[in-house]
């Protein structure tokens, strides 16, 4: 009798038909969904920077994406079509060789520039047309050397300028960080090599309880309609390799939590953004579209790992849709208007697009795409700040301006509210003006640093604990020799005295902050590398001890010895240097003996 093998999506999508709800739109929580977008003003968008090895693009004018449509739906895809020939829309030969006129360029570029929409911003930073591999260290290699900077904000500073190069660092955050795409060709397959592979895909499916819905979304996107497909429980390789093979595509939703190498990268730059740094991974079938187009509410860097992707970016629809602080639902096509860039990412090549950029990308016909999205500043905004600082400020003002306690006229609900907006009553002027006042003389009692401290402390929840170096574990508590051996405990008390020199693990590992009476130390060494599967790590600090972690910070990176501690007492300044390196939170110049 010949038995026929039905596939995991054969199943999953029978019973979708008979339970429709499981087919409908469920997206990632909005930590879990990074891919973002932005706006600039007209004077960025006619800028031109010719003697720098990055370009400013100009909006894609209409014939070549028609071009590039065409192309596209015959089943060819040059990455550098479109984009070459935005570059030489000066009125010279063209990349392909043929000559145009001048005039006829500059009146399809004025037509364009007309076209554009007041949202309209400056496209992608981009290396030159040439095929030159930009060659830079290996991940490994810059690892290697990050450990050598006993700064860990330098050490932010300098992966992130590896990631981005050729960009500066500085030329990137004072003029597309927020504002506009960002586009960087290396032609060298191998420059992100390290990061994460479909090997290390499969590995994790192998080796994890990688939960379907938790740590991964099988997802797909046919004819205008987006399809989320999880079946409960875990996703085994078997099943999880067959949808993939009937054209789904796979998100991973937290890879930290799985790969070394990603947790490392991640809990590096998150210093470098001061705030939480995050990523998923996105494996695509080759032909297959997985997600609709959207905007997230981050800042979103797609780094190609490999084979290729199709890319459109599209301009935030409003005002109101510029650096959204939450994510939109999946858009139709007609709601989007035309792509202002277009481009087919190759391994090596990285994408960058702030908040509120709508965007989509499909499968080339000819390959498979792995690609890794970090992303950053999630609610880390004015407005997120405010958003603690105003109903404190209001609370203390209460409590110590009479004024803000009296009471509100006996008769103002006659005259204010919606019903009465359109009346012409002198008494709407007067109640809006005291209103006014009352607001802008609110500011003088706004607890600015509380605010602050409240903003770090979620920082420091959504932190990924620090991965430490070898020498790193050589001289904190988790190099201790302590060890069970001959039928006892060894070596479990070290010697800390006064002539040991100190100094934090990380900069932004711990801070202080002021709870009522007490001084509390909240610090990041005991989270998850799952976001927020523990509550915020903290402890209190005795009133004699806290200048002396006040110092510790302050110090940093410098080493300073116990008996520098600004304690009254000797003892003291052990104990504090005991309980901090007991936390973990300290390193000592060199490895402790043991007592």
């Amino acid at each position: 009798m010949k038995v026929t093998r039905v596939s995991a999506f054969e199943i999953y999508k029978a019973l979708s038909a008979e339970n429709p709800s499981q087919n409908q739109e469920k997206d990632a929580p909005n930590v879990k969904r990074e891919e973002n977008g932005l706006h600039v003003s007209k004077k960025s968008r006619r800028t031109k920077r010719k003697h720098n090895k990055i370009k400013v693009l100009k909006v894609l004018p209409k014939d070549v994406l028609s071009k590039m449509k065409s192309a596209k739906q015959e089943g060819v895809h040059k990455p550098n079509i479109g984009v070459k020939e935005v570059l030489n829309c000066s009125g010279t030969e063209r990349t392909d060789g043929r000559h145009h006129k001048g005039k006829i360029l500059k009146e399809k570029k004025a037509k364009v520039e007309q076209d554009a929409a007041e949202t309209v911003t400056s496209l992608p930073t981009k290396l030159p047309g040439s095929a030159k591999p930009l060659v830079g260290p290996a991940l490994e290699t810059v690892f290697e050397e990050l450990g050598k900077i006993q700064n860990s904000k330098e050490r932010a500073a300098k992966l992130f300028q590896w990631f981005i190069s050729p960009i500066s660092a500085k030329k990137f955050f004072s003029e597309i960080w927020e504002k506009k795409p960002a586009l960087i060709r290396r032609h060298n397959p191998d420059y992100y090599k390290g990061l994460f592979s479909t090997a290390e895909f499969d590995r994790i499916l192998r080796d994890n309880d990688v939960q379907y819905g938790v740590n991964l979304d099988v997802t797909s996107y046919s004819n205008g309609e987006r399809e989320t497909h999880n079946p409960p429980g875990r996703a085994l390789p078997f099943n999880v390799w067959d949808f993939y093979k009937n054209g789904c595509s796979l998100r991973m939703l937290n890879p930290q939590a799985f790969s070394v190498t990603v947790w490392n990268v991640l809990s590096i730059l998150q210093e470098q953004f001061g705030s939480m740094a995050g990523a998923n991974v996105y494996l695509t079938p080759a032909d297959t579209q997985g997600f609709a187009p959207h905007y997230d509410d981050i800042e979103a860097f797609v780094v190609q790992l490999e084979g290729k992707k199709h890319w459109r970016v599209y301009n935030p629809r409003t005002k109101e849709e510029v650096l959204p602080q939450v994510s939109s639902p999946n858009f139709s096509q007609d709601e989007i208007g035309e792509p202002i860039l277009e481009v087919v990412l190759e391994a090596g090549d990285l994408l960058y697009f702030p908040r509120g950029f709508i965007h989509q990308g499909d499968c080339l016909s000819d390959t498979h795409s792995l690609h890794i999205t970090i992303s950053s500043f999630q609610k880390n905004s004015w407005g997120d700040l405010l958003d603690k600082l105003l109903p404190a400020a209001l609370q203390i003002a209460i409590e110590e301006d009479v004024e803000f306690r009296q009471g509100l006229p006996l008769d103002y609900l006659s005259y204010m509210g919606v019903q009465n907006s359109e009346k012409d009553d002198p008494r709407r002027t007067d109640f809006t003006e005291k209103l006014q006042g009352l607001i802008k003389k609110l500011a003088k009692f706004a607890p600015v640093d509380a605010a602050v401290d409240q903003k770090a402390k979620d920082f420091l929840h959504d932190c990924l604990p620090p991965v430490l170096t070898e020498e790193e574990k050589a001289t904190s508590v988790f190099g201790v020799p302590t060890r069970w051996e001959d039928g006892d405990a060894r070596d479990v008390a070290v010697q800390i005295n006064g002539k040991t020199k100190i100094r934090l693990l990380r900069k932004g590992v711990a801070r202080l902050c002021s709870e009522g009476e007490a001084v509390i130390l909240y610090h990041t060494v005991e989270n998850s590398r799952v976001y927020h599967k523990e509550e915020p790590k903290f402890f209190e600090v005795d009133s004699e001890h806290t200048d002396s972690v006040e110092f510790l910070i302050h110090s940093y990176p410098t080493y300073v010895t116990v008996e520098s501690l600004p304690c009254e007492i000797p003892d003291d300044k052990i104990s504090i240097a005991e309980l901090l390196f007991e936390k973990g939170l300290l390193l000592t110049k060199n490895p402790l003996p043991s007592s």
